[in-house]
């Protein structure tokens, strides 16, 4: 699905939600910089036009290839469904007679909206679903709502290989075809084959004043920060506060109130700075080889994957300890 300023519907509301706009359903101006500035900060082609490498990147991939066509199953249901809202509509009349003294005609009518051949609830508002037909036609779509892959501070990396595993069980796949691949996948994430800045959270700083306590003053190297702050305003702070202790901050930008960035867990360093964060667009070689050094790969995988995975697993009534790659879970050594 190619979508450009102008483009309407389902899908770019789709795109927004990823991107973490409000989502209105309306390509505009707004949605195209925002579209632009992704494809920026993740080495795209810079057009605003969304296709397959952006929706990749977003974890949103819109081929649906390989999926099964609408089957007699699907045709045998909706004939059902049209059944029945008929008789729900129909027994709307005796509810506004009997309840509210309302004879005549009523304005409540039942409609099919589509035919799901499979679903995933994780909670309220927070669902995959697996469409075959809508309003009567043919379409063959995952609609997804709410959950935490699609989500704008979540990895897109990460985000494509969750949307990809929840594609393959709604069509079947098997608990041990779904285990190899997280095997592969963690695999990739500790022996560097994904590159951090993949792998970094994004988010945008909005509470960084808030959190600095006290600058620090001539001869200090670190920032005073606040209590209670979130890792990865500590993680702006200290990025800025090496920029200026290896005398950087005169050619590579400091991180201020508002911008986008990712940030990064790392392992304990000469600095004792448990995160960072950088600027995709100006990332100093300073700062990217003290990343690469000292990046917590394994930290990443705990922290971002294998929490959403627990939840995932107990979702689909699938038990961790009872996969053969159980190890790989728990014992990273």
């Amino acid at each position: 699905m190619l979508l450009k300023k102008g483009s309407k519907g389902p899908d770019v509301k789709d795109l927004q939600e990823a991107l973490g706009l409000a989502a209105d359903g309306i390509f505009g101006s707004g949605t195209e910089s925002s579209v632009k500035e992704f494809q920026k900060e993740n080495d795209l082609t810079v057009d605003g036009i969304v296709g397959r490498g952006t929706w990749e990147m977003l974890g949103l991939d819109t081929d649906q290839t390989g999926w099964n066509a609408v089957t007699d199953k699907d045709d045998k249901l909706e004939k059902i469904a049209l059944k029945y809202q008929d008789i729900i509509t129909d027994s709307y009349g005796d509810l506004a007679s009997n309840c509210f003294n309302a004879k005549g005609q009523h304005r409540l009518e039942m409609k099919t909206e589509c035919v799901i051949r499979a679903a995933y609830f994780r909670a309220t508002r927070r669902y995959a679903q697996w469409i075959t037909k809508q309003e009567g036609i043919v379409k063959e779509s995952l609609d997804v709502k709410g959950l935490e892959f699609k989500k704008a501070n979540f990895p897109p990396v990460l985000g494509k290989f969750f949307h990809k595993a929840l594609v393959d069980v709604l069509k079947g796949t098997k608990q041990n075809e779904i285990d190899a691949r997280v095997k592969e996948f963690r695999t990739q994430i500790l022996d560097g084959s994904i590159p951090l800045t993949q792998l970094g959270n994004p988010t945008g700083v909005k509470t960084l004043n808030k959190y600095t306590e006290r600058k620090a003053r001539a001869g200090e190297m670190f920032t005073t920060v606040a209590k209670g702050a979130p890792a990865a305003v500590r993680a702006v702070i200290r990025h800025n506060d090496l920029l200026r202790f290896w005398g950087l901050s005169g050619k590579h930008s400091t991180i201020t109130q508002g911008e986008k960035v990712k940030w990064i867990y790392l392992k304990p360093n000469p600095y004792q700075i448990d995160a960072i964060a950088f600027l995709d667009y100006d990332l100093a070689d300073k700062i990217k080889d003290f990343i690469e050094m000292y990046a917590d790969r394994k930290k990443i995988f705990e922290s971002i994957l294998l929490n959403k995975l627990e939840g995932f697993y107990s979702d689909l009534n699938w038990t961790l300890s009872l996969n053969p790659y159980k190890d790989m879970f728990f014992n990273f050594d």
